[in-house]
């Protein structure tokens, strides 16, 4: 027996149209999509009617433009392989003046988006000036080359509701896109909205945006927790099995380095057979397990096994549930495990079973 990482593709593809809702979405496929898989996630979002994606990695865009020859394709990363970028047809954030000035010339014939770097500092241009800085330069430098085609920031506060951010950081790119647009400046794209802002929003775009860059929610998490669990469907398994069931006593220690003490006789646990080593994080391993319908408390985690304690009704090649629609990913995300992404990150696909449904 081996633990199981496991999609019931059906639902993923009903998902994905579910949280489409009609509007133009531009999927995030970063880190092989969520660790689904480029191929399985690309082609599923095309049935669902998504034909752009953007991605963090040259090496995945250009997995993604075999994927889907008329896609397009956004890198949010500054990259330096300009002859990839052009040949690949693939369009790339323009993330500083710094960097304007240095490369232009290399970006003959690139798409690029100008980006705002606003309230997460992560990338982009500090303030409205300095974008009006590179449109001015541009359009009067005919040794730039390049296409400006794209408009876009991001919100790192959206799923925060208890704190003024959001709302600093939308109000703050609002004015940037509605001053650019005034001024007769015109983008063929305008993106901003993760999956908390595109869900904050009713999922509707905002104002003169082209479309929503939406990544968990596609995935099968929710991106706060007030929003209802019926909304987004995860499709995603991931499950061990009880290879026996132990009985130990009051003051038997189990698990490396005294991790669980017994505290009556006769406690029952079982041995299952997925651990840290397949990416059950420490923390997911202070919550439960599902067995047979029925939660169980995990006692101890380790590299290829964990302890839950369990009761009579629990058996020898019981299946043992970590995730799955009825105990989801989002659900420790808002107990404090990890973010969703960080979960599903951990997943060791080398030591897993991969199963698509």
């Amino acid at each position: 027996m081996t633990a199981v990482w496991s999609v019931d593709s059906k639902i993923f593809l009903r998902n994905a149209t579910k949280v489409k809702n009609n509007q133009s979405i531009m999927a995030v496929v970063k880190n092989n999509a969520y660790h689904y898989g480029l191929e399985f996630a690309v082609r599923t979002f095309l049935e669902a009617g998504i034909h752009t994606f953007s991605t963090t990695s040259l090496k995945e865009a250009v997995r993604v433009r075999k994927l889907a020859p008329h896609a397009t394709i956004f890198l949010m990363n500054a990259v330096y392989d300009f002859d990839t970028v052009r040949n690949n047809n693939i369009q790339m954030t323009l993330p500083s003046l710094e960097y304007y000035y240095q490369y232009k010339s290399e970006l003959k014939d690139i798409n690029v988006h100008l980006e705002f770097e606003n309230l997460l500092h992560r990338s982009g241009f500090k303030n409205l000036d300095e974008i009006k800085e590179v449109l001015h330069h541009h359009e009067n430098d005919n040794g730039s080359e390049m296409n400006i085609v794209g408009l876009w920031t991001h919100f790192g506060y959206a799923d925060e509701f208890d704190v003024p951010e959001y709302g600093i950081e939308r109000e703050a790119w609002l004015n940037v896109v509605n001053t650019l647009l005034n001024e007769g400046y015109q983008f063929e794209l305008i993106h901003a909205q993760n999956s908390a802002s595109y869900y904050r929003e009713g999922q509707q775009l905002l104002p003169y945006h082209t479309h929503a860059r939406v990544g968990i929610a596609l995935y099968g998490s929710r991106p706060y927790s007030k929003l209802d669990e019926h909304e987004i469907e995860q499709a995603l398994t991931v499950k061990g099995n009880v290879i026996q069931v132990r009985e130990v006593n009051k003051g038997d220690y189990c698990g490396y380095s005294f991790a669980f003490e017994a505290t009556h006789d006769h406690t029952h646990l079982a041995v299952v057979d997925i651990g840290y080593g397949d990416g059950i994080l420490k923390k997911r391993a202070t919550h439960e397990a599902l067995i047979n319908g029925k939660r169980y408390p995990i006692r101890a985690l380790m590299m290829s096994h964990m302890f839950v304690e369990v009761d009579d009704d629990v058996h020898a090649q019981d299946e043992v549930i970590l995730y799955n629609n009825d105990i989801r990913i989002d659900e420790y995300t808002f107990k404090g495990v990890g973010a969703n992404s960080e979960q599903l990150s951990a997943m060791n696909h080398d030591s897993l079973i991969k199963e698509f449904r």
